[in-house]
């Protein structure tokens, strides 16, 4: 079986850990990949400050870092305490899908917040297989964590009712990580931080609405909690603000795994513009969003002269040619707010609670996403003109 990014990824974290500091070349021959693989794997991870890398080269952080996906192993502290342990002996586990694209932030928050407390933080990956979500929180236990951050691998409803029930049994503390439980269910008396996306669906058809747009059309995937959160932010939106739909919301699919599925998005898209029925879009997911304006570019749409559009998620959204006003989900204060959650339950907060006959208060935290505008809805365009008129 080919060996996954995040598999990779704790392979070079492991050789940086053991040998202190590594060049980037040597990691190629190491690692057994190229050394174009090893110099974006290396950035990578520094980006993400797991890594300290200088003049080509990369070391372990002096004041610690996440472990790399799968590792199991923990962060230094950088107070003097043995490699590996935590004043204290506080240890978090963390479990999330990714270690990329919209986890990347989440992690980076949880870890900081983490080490502010003068905790461990240690990572296991998912790779969105909720079937193996139990047995590596089980490790994340084993490897001694004492309370964990759970991001589910769900990518559906039903992923969430098979694979979720485990976690209320959990022997240790646990908050549930940008993920939402059916109301009344076990999952949905435990303690969670989520991003309101629904929150940051309306702010961006109130934007487009307010820039003088018929409602907007939505193009989204359906293959994630956070696609499917927005689709249902998306039609609650629309009844707070009295409107209806221009159209069914269009089916959105990776380019590279499904060019033709990702085609007749675009093509649904370019007949919605081209025939006039809509003049303004939200996109999930930046990737996506991206290339959707450079097709409809080739097919004589252009973004945002024909079309305005926001994209949802704002991870690279800002690279694009025409930099693309995102809705931003709070993803680091997640981690953070959450690992600080976590943090209290196990440092005191809950037992001083039962130390006083009282069942400690369960939380359900909802952060608020920002709306970030740059140029793709024409808001500058649409400014200039008001104040000339």
């Amino acid at each position: 079986m080919r060996e996954s990014a995040a598999e990779r990824h704790a392979r070079l974290l492991a050789l940086v850990r053991e040998r202190g500091t590594v060049r980037v070349f040597d990691l190629a021959g190491l690692l057994g990949v190229s050394a174009v693989t090893a110099r974006r794997d290396a950035e990578a991870l520094a980006a993400r400050g797991l890594l300290d890398r200088v003049h080509g080269q990369v070391s372990w952080p002096r004041t610690g870092a996440a472990e790399g996906p799968g590792t199991g192993t923990g962060t230094g502290t950088g107070t003097g305490a043995p490699e590996g342990t935590a004043p204290g002996g506080l240890v978090l586990g963390l479990l999330a899908p990714s270690a990329g694209y919209y986890f990347a932030e989440v992690i980076r928050g949880a870890h900081e917040a983490a080490a502010r407390a003068g905790a461990r933080l240690i990572l296991r990956i998912s790779d969105y297989r909720p079937e193996e979500d139990r047995a590596r929180t089980e490790g994340l236990l084993a490897a001694g964590a004492q309370g964990v951050l759970v991001a589910p691998g769900w990518r559906s409803p039903d992923d969430r009712r098979a694979y979720g029930d485990w976690l209320a049994e959990l022997p240790v503390p646990a908050v549930l990580l940008e993920r939402r439980a059916d109301p009344g269910s076990p999952l949905d008396g435990l303690d969670r931080v989520s991003s309101d996306h629904s929150h940051g669906v309306l702010l961006a058809l109130r934007h487009l609405l307010d820039l003088g747009h018929p409602t907007p059309l939505l193009v989204a995937r359906g293959d994630s909690p956070t696609a499917l959160a927005v689709r249902a932010g998306y039609a609650e939106a629309l009844g707070t603000l009295g409107r209806t739909a221009p159209g069914a919301v269009v089916e959105s699919v990776p380019a590279e795994s499904d060019p033709a599925g990702f085609e007749r998005a675009v093509r649904t898209l370019h007949e919605a513009v081209t025939e006039g029925r809509v003049s303004a879009a939200l996109v999930h997911n930046d990737v996506d969003a991206i290339q959707i304006v450079q097709r409809l570019a080739e097919l004589g749409v252009r973004v945002p002269d024909d079309l305005a559009l926001i994209a949802y998620d704002d991870e690279v959204a800002a690279l694009a040619d025409t930099p693309l006003t995102a809705v931003a989900p709070p993803k680091r204060q997640v981690g953070s707010h959450a690992a600080r959650l976590l943090v209290e339950r196990l440092g005191g907060g809950a037992e001083a609670a039962q130390d006083a006959g009282e069942e400690p208060v369960r939380r359900h935290l909802s952060l608020l996403p920002r709306l970030r505008v740059r140029a793709s809805c024409g808001a500058a365009r649409a400014a200039s003109r008001t104040s000339t008129d």
